[in-house]
């Protein structure tokens, strides 16, 4: 199973092309660690180097639906701005939606014509009431029907009613093709600021949660088996220079 997930930063400064290029990052990191695999399928980068205006990335594997879900909605990222640093917002918002990417083109074959004889009323003189030379022609995947009586000879008729049918079905699927590109820039314009279904922030540095050396200051000595900081209070047992 493979889900396409729309990532906009809509008309939002260029922090939330910045934020949008974060977010896909711990998208990713996300997907892979839930076994599934993810493709950028699409790209529109923004302003600034590596950002993004808007990504559609694959997702695919027997979770994917579920996780697209988890991922779906207004997005937040909470930093403060790379760019700008008089400004106090540190919320960027990004919107996410299922999107489809394809649409799949309608494959015409004459095996799947059915045609009928018919025939029609209107001028053409007693050959056309007396004989069946008319045809109605339906495309049973699609059910479109057309009935061709322009000609005196069925087989004439047969064939331009075979390729009125290619044409109308050819019409159809560009006409999906342009709703679903419609849909598409539609979620770039659904983007609303607040109320976000997830928020991200950046990871906190090791350097911040590593641990601190003790150091004894010169002229001290450290009590046996003590692995505290050195303290100036004599009960914990350090003994100053100036203690004998």
């Amino acid at each position: 199973m493979s889900v396409h997930l729309l990532l906009s930063a809509g008309r939002g400064p260029q922090e939330c092309a910045w934020a949008l290029a974060q977010l896909l990052h711990r998208l990713e990191g996300d997907a892979t660690r839930q076994d599934l695999e993810t493709h950028r399928a699409h790209t529109v980068p923004g302003d600034r180097p590596g950002t993004y205006r808007s990504v559609i990335i694959r997702i695919a594997g027997d979770a994917a639906e579920a996780f697209a879900a988890s991922w779906t909605g207004t997005l937040c990222w909470q930093a403060p701005s790379p760019y700008r640093s008089n400004t106090s917002r540190k919320n960027w918002y990004v919107i996410a939606q299922p999107c489809q990417l394809d649409t799949p083109r309608t494959t015409f074959a004459e095996a799947d014509v059915d045609i009928v004889a018919c025939r029609t009323g209107g001028p053409g003189g007693q050959h056309r009431n007396k004989a069946s030379t008319a045809v109605r022609a339906t495309h049973r995947p699609t059910g479109i029907v057309v009935v061709v009586d322009t000609e005196r000879q069925f087989s004439l008729n047969r064939r331009i009613a075979m390729r009125l049918l290619q044409q109308r079905i050819e019409h159809g699927d560009e006409a999906t093709e342009r709703a679903v590109t419609t849909a598409r820039w539609r979620i770039h314009d659904e983007l609303v600021r607040g109320n976000p279904t997830r928020i991200e922030r950046p990871e906190t540095s090791n350097q911040n949660l590593a641990p601190q050396k003790h150091v004894v200051p010169d002229g001290w000595t450290k009590p046996p088996g003590w692995d505290a900081p050195p303290s100036m209070d004599a009960d914990l047992g350090w003994k100053g220079p100036f203690d004998d």
